[in-house]
């Protein structure tokens, strides 16, 4: 089965993502984490096959979190999902250039949501 991390400081968001997730009926568990910094934890002490990652939470950002994972080998090819409401085109060329494999604006899109994640192979 395949392993899930969602990393947002909201609550709400985090549920959303997972129910349009859940609403592809790709069989998954799910971990959660509030901030990069926890994020970065269960990634290290679990087998993540695909992360969703917003880019503004506390203790460590969307981005440090991506510089930080790309930085070591093992995480170089996983897909991670950039899931933010940051829209400037330097931020998408930014997170692009740091490694992410898609972007994804808030408010979500259910469509492009499932267009996107259909793309990847994990």
């Amino acid at each position: 089965m395949k392993t899930v991390l969602v990393v947002d400081d909201s609550h709400i968001m985090r549920n959303i993502v997972k129910n349009i997730f859940a609403d592809m009926k790709i069989p998954c568990q799910y971990l959660e984490a509030a901030d990069g910094k926890k994020a970065f934890e269960l990634l290290e002490a679990n087998k993540v096959d695909l992360v969703f990652l917003d880019w503004n939470m506390p203790e460590m950002d969307g981005m440090e979190f991506l510089k930080k994972a790309r930085s070591i080998p093992d995480y170089k090819g996983l897909p991670i999902i950039m899931v933010t409401s940051e829209a400037a085109k330097y931020n998408v060329v930014a997170a692009f250039k740091g490694g992410i494999t898609d972007y994804i604006l808030k408010p979500i899109n259910e469509k492009i949501f499932r267009e996107k994640v259909s793309e990847i192979e994990f």
